[in-house]
């Protein structure tokens, strides 16, 4: 095993657990004397709970307990803002947490000896409701006569507003000599992990409330378990077990809250596992956006102007609302240089499953506006689209949307060449008339994305690293509190306190993911752990190592890791440093489209992805196969589909992840390694990058094979027919 351990493909640290079944995940959990537990959803979108009748369930077979509104101490929680009541009903002492918004918002919970005591009594509560008007549609909940569904919150239900103003937008499009406009929709997107939202709560051995479930952020969660139950963080213990999947859907809390008022109630161990439909409409999705958007640029192929409206589908509550559409406002022009920019970027309550975050965090969605804009923009100039990039890729000193550059080094313009030489790209030549009805094409899309935390939050992140030995090191302990989502985050931190302390990755243990035994690693989220994580492991090691030289034993040392300053928007100009690092992506796509039905093909997609530095090559290529998959689903397969706040598609059955047989038939990824200062040896975050591009590179290939630019999304078969003008 090689000492210097950065850039190496070793094995995953939890590979063999997998792969052999042994590893528990939230599901697996039990102990003796567990309890069990369901959870009475509202099923409906928007209602106020005039009362709850409880006394049936009670006295049912098996039931230890019936919990509502009355019981949860602090009845409210949210990630960003509290505004999401843990359980509705009426007597509560907080105001409108008798008010149901969502299919998914959670009126009870039962406890009972067995699963199947538990679901029998859930269906005895017998709730009554007085229905209420719905929002649907972020237009509708903008106007100012709309029901104002948070009134304690302000009277309208614009809960976001961002503003750019970077310029003078009206007399750059005066001078303009091509303009281009256009209207984009980009849906929501279930998460669709392998494990449903599960967990065990109990008392631990000194009198904590412990949680084990699955969540992005262990610190985060005891904190919002904490409030809502009226306690001290200290009494709330917060242990991840395996995590099958989270792509940001597990930032939001879902069954911790009422696991562990049972736990602290009954004194008994508490266990519960959402059906897949309860997971379907109990958690947030992607944001669904609309954008308009009207870009200028000269002859020449220059942009000059950029003016944008965006907004953003909310749902019912804040959760990261906020943060995934500011996120949205700086990438809505793209990874270029655009000297005037009029930006308003709006997100809205409605009566919908909440928008959350999700691998992207509003990404996916500005940038398929703004990488349609450019090659829409590339064929009114008769312009090749990657030239017409590369002519307005932000380079090193360039300032974005927001006013100010973007950290250096600016890779963007590395990612568009790499991509470019991969595919073998060529300028469009003009098409022969096929005769057959399947048709080739190939698309071209760039994007970009922040890493770590934003908008004057100060980032940090703690570790702890222990050695042991006597004339030489034996063994180093790692401790560090991040999550393993499926991404390899504790892989490569093995790798990377083996770096620092100079010996072989098989001696080093790594004790993970307990909120009562280590630091505030900060969350799963934002590509930041790779990032965050090895500074902190960088920094508590070589303290650790200055201890060991001075002959100390065992020599441990605590480390606290804080990021670059980062600056929120400006209220009025937008002007700001939001992040203190970007990473950078391009992308080229080869579909085939059959026009008399429509199916839409990925044969080849080709992902040129500046990582900083690869700490293992390995699990950034499954980073960028996985993430270029998850994005096929979103822009081919999977359609999110709701009516009147309802759920239509709320099972795997019609909600369709692509299988084996639907995803790319090839995936090339190409790593490009332009280092970060700042980074760890390095290194840049990556994790969301490859999702970016992937619907406008495809919608770019759809239009070369066929002539149709279609603004929305998934491009299912009756979309693109529909494009094409064969159905109506």
């Amino acid at each position: 095993m090689p000492k210097t351990t950065i850039g190496q493909s070793l094995p995953r640290v939890d590979s063999r657990g997998k792969v052999t079944g042994e590893t528990q995940y939230s599901g697996d959990l039990s102990a003796a004397g567990m309890l069990h537990m369901k959870i009475l959803f509202a099923e409906r979108p928007h209602a106020r709970v005039k009362s709850v009748d409880i006394e049936q369930a009670q006295a049912a077979h098996g039931v230890m307990a019936v919990y509502t509104t009355k019981d949860v101490p602090v009845n409210e929680y949210g990630l960003q803002i509290p505004d999401q009541p843990v359980l509705c009903g009426p007597g509560a002492s907080k105001l409108y947490t008798d008010i149901v918004r969502f299919v998914g918002d959670q009126v009870a919970v039962v406890v009972a000896e067995t699963e199947a005591q538990a679901d029998a009594a859930v269906k005895l509560i017998k709730v009554e409701y007085e229905d209420l008007p719905i929002l649907a549609d972020p237009l509708t909940a903008m106007k100012n006569d709309a029901p104002v569904l948070h009134p304690d919150r302000g009277d309208t239900n614009i809960c976001v507003h961002y503003k750019i103003r970077k310029g003078n937008v009206d007399e750059a499009f005066a001078n303009a000599d091509v303009i281009v406009e256009g209207e984009y929709h980009a849906p929501g997107q279930e998460h669709a992990y392998l494990q449903p939202e599960a967990g065990l709560a109990y008392i631990d051995e000194n009198g904590l409330i412990t949680i084990e479930s699955g969540g992005q952020w262990t610190h985060a969660d005891r904190e919002t378990v904490a409030h809502a139950l009226g306690m001290p963080n200290e009494m709330i213990r917060i242990i991840y077990p395996a995590i099958g999947g989270a792509f940001g859907g597990r930032e939001d809390l879902s069954v911790q809250i009422v696991l562990a008022l049972a736990a602290w109630k009954l004194q008994r161990p508490v266990k519960i596992i959402w059906s897949r439909r309860e997971s379907m409409i109990g958690h947030g999705k992607r944001h669904a956006v609309t954008m308009k958007a009207k870009w200028g640029a000269t002859k020449e192929g220059k942009l000059v102007a950029a003016q944008i409206e965006l907004i953003g589908d909310g749902g019912a509550y804040m959760y990261t609302s906020n943060k995934v559409l500011g996120n949205a406002a700086i990438t809505s022009t793209g990874p270029y240089f655009i000297p005037n920019v009029h930006t308003d970027v709006f997100g809205v309550y409605t009566n919908n499953v909440p928008g959350a975050a999700f691998r992207g965090f509003g990404a996916p969605q500005a940038l398929f506006m703004a990488e349609l804009q450019m090659n829409k923009l590339a064929e009114k100039l008769g312009m090749d689209a990657v030239e017409f990039r590369l002519k307005n890729a932000l380079r090193d000193g360039d300032t974005m949307g927001v006013g100010t550059p973007a950290p250096g080094p600016v890779s963007v313009v590395q990612c568009i060449e790499a991509a470019r030489d991969q595919f073998k790209w060529k300028k469009k030549a003009s098409k022969k008339k096929s005769k057959s009805p399947i048709v080739h094409g190939h698309g071209f899309a760039a994007g970009f994305k922040n890493v770590g935390f934003s908008f004057g939050y100060q980032e940090n992140c703690w570790a702890k690293v222990e050695i042991h030995g006597n004339g030489r090191i034996e063994r180093a302990v790692v401790h560090h509190a991040g999550a393993e989502v499926g991404q390899g985050t504790h892989t490569v931190m093995v790798q990377m306190a083996a770096h620092a302390l100079g010996i072989s990755a098989n001696i080093v243990e790594l004790k993970t993911s307990d909120s009562a035994t280590q630091g505030n690693p900060g969350s799963a989220s934002a590509s930041r752990l790779t990032y965050m994580a090895g500074n902190a492991i960088k920094g508590a090691a070589e303290a650790a190592l200055e201890k060991w030289n001075a002959e100390e034993r065992p020599a441990i040392a605590e480390f606290k890791y804080l990021a670059p300053r980062t600056t929120p928007f400006d209220k009025e100009t937008g002007y700001s440093t939001p992040n203190f690092q970007y990473a950078y992506v391009a992308q080229a796509a080869e579909v085939t489209v059959d026009t008399e039905t429509g199916h839409v093909r990925v044969i080849r997609l080709v992902s040129a992805d500046d990582v900083g530095k690869a700490i293992n090559p390995d699990l950034v290529v499954g980073q960028i196969e996985g993430a270029v998959v998850q994005a096929h689903g979103y822009a081919v397969t999977e359609e999110f589909k709701t009516k009147d706040g309802r759920v239509l598609t709320d099972q795997l059955s019609t909600y369709l992840i692509p299988t084996i047989w639907d995803i790319p038939e090839k995936v090339e990824s190409v790593l490009v390694e332009v280092p970060d200062p700042n980074g760890p040896w390095g290194a840049r975050g990556m994790g969301e990058l490859p999702f970016l591009p992937v619907a406008p590179a495809i919608a770019a290939a759809i239009h070369d094979a066929t002539g149709v630019w279609i603004n929305e999304f998934p491009f299912t078969p009756e979309r693109v027919l529909r494009a094409l003008g064969k159905i109506s």
